[in-house]
């Protein structure tokens, strides 16, 4: 099934291409997790810090257990400082 992945920020460095600015759609399995596409693309614990699928956050417990569908949108953002 095909999701959009949208990563923001330093993790931009990350998106398969081809990519357009920070998202692309992926395929991945139909029991596919939101931690099973975090590990997918080598993104680094540290800095995988905000997950939302479709405008929804997502806690870091249940990051291996929360089921992806067809068409979802995960967005991710690391911890971000500003002053």
């Amino acid at each position: 099934m095909k999701i959009k992945l949208k990563l923001f920020a330093t993790l931009t460095d990350y998106l398969p291409q081809p990519a357009k600015k920070n998202e692309v759609e992926i395929e991945v399995a139909a029991n596919a997790t939101v931690s099973s596409v975090i590990e997918r693309y080598n993104l680094p614990p540290k800095l995988v810090h905000l997950v939302l699928v479709n405008g929804l956050y997502i806690y870091p417990h249940d990051r291996t257990t929360q089921n992806l569908n067809e068409g979802d949108a995960l967005a991710i953002w690391p911890p971000i400082a500003g002053g």
